[in-house]
């Protein structure tokens, strides 16, 4: 990921018009009949195709995801033919990225990277944890499909962080919480370590993240080994509850 530069974009060159994140609407200049026309049937329902997404490079990718927030942020979502999406996409699809995400109903990856249908695969389980099936789901998205970015979304006041800290255990949770643990031992803060202290909670969440990021090249040999071709990139990043900024940690 360090050689991967988020605020490249050059994925106006890369791709086609009306292509991934509606990059022509949002991180492209439009110019000012474009931007004041309505949008055609057509771009209401265009999807990414395998062309491109493959001429995409991750750090392209890295830079759509960004600007997409930026439009999310800024109330500018692009307009979408949903329906007319979901029949484009019904012979096949060309997803950008894999994210994996938390389960929290206030972070819905499509809609704070204003993505459409066919454009990511999301993946989500309480605490954006790593395990198993999702190392397999994100190995299939990248070297399978070709997806380009394989990226760790935390996110502020994160209830799992929480539930870790204060050693919750119910179910199947209990197991799943263990696997949190980690980032509590390995989170420095000189504040109160406590899951009521929302710099901690954030903390500690930053730092899950980060050991997930670990955890995937550690694990997935596939994936590590794609990242040292250069053919993806993989990332980790934290969405603020209250702003609805996307941080890119790495």
């Amino acid at each position: 990921m360090a050689h991967q530069h988020l605020d490249d974009f050059s994925v106006c060159q890369a791709l086609p018009r009306r292509a991934f994140l509606g990059a022509a609407a949002g991180a492209c200049f439009v110019g000012p009949i474009a931007a004041l026309a309505a949008p055609s049937s057509a771009s209401l329902a265009s999807t990414l195709t395998k062309d491109a997404r493959d001429a995409m490079t991750p750090s392209s990718v890295l830079a759509a995801l960004k600007s997409g927030n930026a439009r999310f942020r800024a109330g500018t979502l692009t307009q979408r033919d949903y329906v007319a999406q979901a029949r484009a996409t019904a012979s096949g699809q060309y997803p950008a990225a894999v994210i994996l995400g938390c389960i929290d109903s206030r972070v819905p990856a499509e809609i704070v990277f204003d993505v459409g249908i066919g454009d990511m695969f999301v993946g989500r389980v309480a605490g954006n944890v790593v395990n198993d099936d999702m190392l397999g789901s994100m190995e299939f998205a990248c070297s399978v499909s070709g997806a380009k970015v394989a990226l760790v979304l935390g996110h502020t006041v994160c209830g799992a962080i929480k539930g870790a800290i204060d050693d919750v255990e119910m179910g199947n949770l209990t197991g799943l919480l263990a696997r949190v643990k980690p980032a509590i031992t390995q989170t420095t803060f000189s504040g109160e370590k406590s899951s009521k202290n929302p710099a901690y909670v954030d903390a500690v969440a930053r730092t899950n993240v980060m050991l997930g990021i670990e955890v995937i090249r550690r694990r997935s040999p596939i994936l590590a080994d794609l990242e040292k071709k250069g053919s993806i990139a993989i990332g980790g990043a934290m969405y603020d509850l209250a702003t609805g900024m996307v941080e890119f940690l790495s």
